[in-house]
């Protein structure tokens, strides 16, 4: 984990969904990272992985069948888990605000955007609806959209996407929170609005001194916009490193993987290589290693037992057999790169 000072530390999370005949699902299966004061985390990994499903966990917006069996959300040493709703709801749009990934479907349409905005000020702070127009007057210019008092009266459906977006972030910051979970942010956007809303994002965190946790299935966007990166696969952390390192030096084979499936400019669309196989069904999990049918390095005690997510520098973590005494496969086989 980072030698920074944290601002939130998850500890052994799991989440779980129970359905018919006692059926269980772990959607979020013992994750653990932290996210240092000031900077940003990038969590990735396919769809499934449990990313929004651990940012709902922080929440506490998990709702039935849904249950936080364990572990430790640490807010500020503030153990979310054990937590009330009376205090959670302090908390939620407060001190930890989240960007959720389709505004359309996140946003009320029967309310006006300045109702929606100025909802977290009369909850959290006790302002006046005068005092709150003010300020989300303030908050619409901050985050660049033009005519803001016009904008205050207008519905969601009058508003173009981009916009919408930038809605959700003045939402979000609206009570300027030490923590902002971003949820595939730009997923719905074209590349040019893409990039305004990530430099947008950057821009208020240098302002605002706030942490970020980015979710994302995009890497290139993690490059740009992370500090640290934590690769999420089946519910589990595999990989917790810089992003220096990470993208220098990636360790995990799926790391490896979601690397090698990027395209580059030195190469043709043909040349992609995809990562083998499909992810394992949530309800019908491998019995080792969550990744040992896809990996192309795995041996039987890959297929057997399940690897613990172990320090392997100073602020780098790895869930592999590779990097244990226990290896029982090729020695020579210690450290992975993307092919070139």
């Amino acid at each position: 984990m980072s030698k920074e000072n944290s601002i939130l530390k998850i500890n052994n999370l799991q989440t779980s969904f129970f359905l018919e005949g006692d059926n269980e699902v772990k959607a979020v299966d013992g994750v653990t990272f932290d996210v240092p004061k000031g900077k940003t985390l990038g969590i990735v990994g396919e769809s499934g992985s449990g990313k929004s499903i651990t940012a709902m966990s922080i929440l506490k917006l998990i709702g039935h069948p849904g249950k936080i069996k364990g572990g430790e959300i640490l807010f500020n040493d503030q153990n979310l888990v054990e937590s009330s709703e009376k205090e959670m709801r302090k908390i939620r749009g407060n001190r930890i605000s989240m960007i959720f990934q389709e505004p359309m479907t996140s946003l009320n349409p029967v309310y006006t955007v300045g109702q929606q905005i100025s909802e977290s000020y009369s909850i959290h702070q006790g302002l006046s609806k005068k005092e709150s127009k003010k300020k989300v007057i303030e908050m619409l210019k901050l985050v660049g959209i033009p005519s803001p008092e016009k904008r205050i009266n207008q519905y969601p459906f009058e508003l173009s996407g981009g916009m919408r977006q930038r809605v959700m972030i003045a939402m979000a910051l609206a009570c300027r929170p030490e923590l902002l979970i971003a949820d595939e942010p730009t997923t719905a956007l074209d590349v040019t609005i893409q990039a305004q809303i990530l430099e947008l994002i950057r821009e208020l965190q240098d302002e605002l001194g706030m942490s970020v946790i980015f979710i994302t299935h995009d890497l290139g966007v993690v490059a740009e916009t992370c500090d640290y990166v934590a690769v999420m696969y089946c519910g589990k952390v595999v990989e917790y490193a810089d992003v220096k390192t990470l993208f220098k030096n990636p360790r995990h084979p799926y790391t490896v993987g979601l690397l090698n499936s990027l395209p580059r400019s030195d190469m043709d669309q043909e040349e992609l290589i995809p990562i083998k196989g499909t992810v394992p069904s949530p309800d019908d999990m491998p019995e080792g290693c969550r990744f040992a049918p896809r990996c192309p390095f795995a041996t039987d005690l890959c297929r057997e037992k399940l690897p613990n997510l172990d320090d392997i520098g100073d602020a780098e973590q790895i869930r592999c057999w590779i990097y244990t005494d226990e290896w029982d496969g090729d020695p020579e086989v210690k450290v992975y790169e993307p092919q070139k």
